[in-house]
């Protein structure tokens, strides 16, 4: 089995394309990639930081070397992973990804002002970004939302319990419902085609959108701030930090985001931001290269 085959097999084909991509450029500068060990890909890695002035651009070469490996080792050719462990710190902390926070009309920019090409989904991605910048969820939990769940005349949407966050429901905004009414009533149908599905939010198919759907969809939109890591995870950071920093009360914080300790909520807080740019600054090993 080729790499392409492979990738094509455990990934939608827009993902399997970017990571081939990548490996290629990879392989064409390290011919010796099949025996390289965890320094050889350190070294490779410390050229790109060189070259490349935005981190999400190597983190995502990295990601992609690593589906390289991953390849490797399921297909018998070697036996251990030397990228597996390999992580630039700002990204495998979440904590550390603080630095790429965006304000409040930022958000509210990505969501009213991107422009989609396919009219037939518009609707459905601003219904998607929505609850990323009012909701702050997760794809995991864009992805299982079902029909019953979101309530249009009560203005609220029930969010299930997953292993990382709690149970909770949310208010809805008074933009969302009418957004939520033309998705639900016209383009839901459409992208239905006579099929029939529970879930709140569908693809092409008229199945549960993946979250590479949502990867895709943000990476789109990520011409409006090229400066910044713009993805799920840090808008969702961005909106509980910008509610503490509003001064919003600890615990209804926690409630609101799904937190099951309030631990995890105390490291948004604005005092604790600006200790981690810090340490970011003064001890993250790539983070001059």
């Amino acid at each position: 089995m080729e790499p392409e085959e492979y990738l094509q097999k455990h990934h939608q084909k827009s993902t399997a394309e970017r990571y081939l991509r990548d490996i290629k450029a990879y392989l064409a500068e390290e011919p010796q990639a099949e025996i390289a060990t965890y320094s050889d890909i350190i070294n490779y890695i410390s050229r790109l930081r060189e070259r490349y002035s935005n981190k999400a651009t190597v983190n995502r070469i990295l990601h992609s070397i690593k589906k390289y490996y991953e390849y490797l080792v399921r297909t018998n050719q070697i036996q251990t992973n030397p990228a597996k462990n390999i992580h630039l710190r700002n990204y495998r902390n979440k904590d550390l990804q603080l630095q790429d926070l965006f304000t409040p009309a930022e958000l509210e920019f990505l969501l009213n002002e991107t422009v989609w090409s396919r009219k037939t989904i518009a609707t459905r991605n601003k219904a998607i970004i929505s609850l990323l910048v009012y909701q702050a969820l997760t794809r995991q939990e864009l992805t299982q939302i079902q029909i019953h769940q979101i309530n249009l005349e009560k203005a609220t949407i029930k969010i299930q319990e997953t292993p990382k966050n709690n149970a909770r429901e949310l208010p809805l905004k008074p933009n969302q419902i009418m957004l939520f009414y033309k998705y639900l009533n016209e383009d839901r149908k459409k992208l239905l085609k006579r099929n029939e599905s529970d879930i709140l939010l569908i693809d092409w198919h008229g199945k549960s959108i993946t979250e590479d759907v949502i990867r895709n969809l943000l990476e789109y939109c990520k011409k409006y701030f090229p400066e910044k890591n713009l993805n799920a995870t840090t808008i969702r950071m961005s909106v509980i930090a910008n509610l503490l920093k509003e001064g919003k009360d600890l615990r209804i914080v926690q409630a609101f985001a799904g937190h099951k300790y309030p631990s995890t909520t105390e490291r948004y807080k604005q005092n604790h931001i600006e200790e981690l740019k810090l340490q970011i600054e003064k001890y993250h090993p790539l983070n001059n290269q």
